[in-house]
């Protein structure tokens, strides 16, 4: 599947603080859209339903569920969570990101 996308454990951490609360078990699903101010956008959710043709990454317990349609738009990422001035929020990585705006949350490649 070429470069594989990576969770930070600070990302993974926060994954499991979000999901300790909920009655069923879910992961942090990332997908990839049309949109933003930089042509692609980064989504978040959770979701209980790993669909066949998802990614799943593990990491202490922290799942995360990325789309096939989504993946070759991350190849080499790393999801991470920070806690900053401007708040806190997932944070994506991308080395095929060639611009992204200034939340960090669309990009063009």
């Amino acid at each position: 599947m070429g470069e594989t996308i990576q969770i930070t454990e600070r990302a993974a951490e926060r994954i499991n603080e979000i999901v300790a609360g909920e009655s069923t078990p879910k992961a942090l699903r990332v997908s990839v859209s049309g949109g933003g101010c930089s042509g692609f956008q980064y989504e978040f959710a959770l979701d209980d339903t790993r669909n066949e043709d998802d990614l799943e990454i593990l990491r202490n317990g922290a799942r995360v569920l990325i789309d096939s349609m989504s993946v070759p738009y991350m190849a080499g990422s790393q999801i991470d969570f920070v806690d900053d001035l401007i708040g806190a929020s997932f944070k994506i990585t991308n080395p095929l990101a060639t611009a992204s705006c200034g939340c960090g949350t669309s990009f063009s490649i």
